[in-house]
């Protein structure tokens, strides 16, 4: 546990000596703590490690969403950020990102998921040219977005 060096070659010093004593005497209170700091991994420390639980008979829940039960339902969806999805609604989840609403200096427009618009992750390009017309369309009110969510479920056909 502890290592003494001393500059004599053949004897350790007094004060070494008395430590080590000290040390060999005290070891089990020295364990006990060691084993109560490091939750027991101290003692466990040269043993191997138990094997993990089987799985066999036991009824086992994630916290992920249940897979869909059957084709998608895509519908389009504006978040309150601004984003401008195409949702499953059989699962909630996000199928295509379709671009964001920004505000600009002539107010809120609709701003296509493309790389000329400054997006990492642009739409496949057959999706890109049937809203590319949509690309800067003011939306200024909920009647305005209501109008661009029926605008491009006609485009894409939902």
């Amino acid at each position: 546990m502890v290592d003494i060096i001393s500059k004599r070659g053949d004897e350790p010093r007094p004060e070494d000596a008395r430590i080590r004593r000290v040390l060999e005497a005290n070891r089990p209170v020295i364990d006990k703590l060691a084993d109560h700091l490091t939750n027991g991994a101290w003692s466990n420390r040269g043993r191997g490690q138990a094997a993990a639980p089987e799985p066999e008979g036991l009824i086992i829940h994630t916290a992920r969403a249940s897979t869909a039960r059957g084709p998608a339902a895509p519908f389009v969806r504006v978040a309150v950020n601004g984003r401008v999805s195409l949702v499953d609604a059989n699962t909630g989840r996000q199928l295509r990102h379709l671009g964001d609403l920004r505000r600009g200096p002539e107010g809120q427009r609709f701003r296509l998921a493309t790389r000329d618009n400054g997006f990492f992750s642009p739409l496949d390009p057959e999706i890109a040219a049937l809203l590319a017309d949509l690309d800067a369309t003011p939306v200024a009110g909920a009647e305005a977005e209501r109008g661009l969510i029926a605008a491009i479920g006609e485009r894409l056909e939902i």
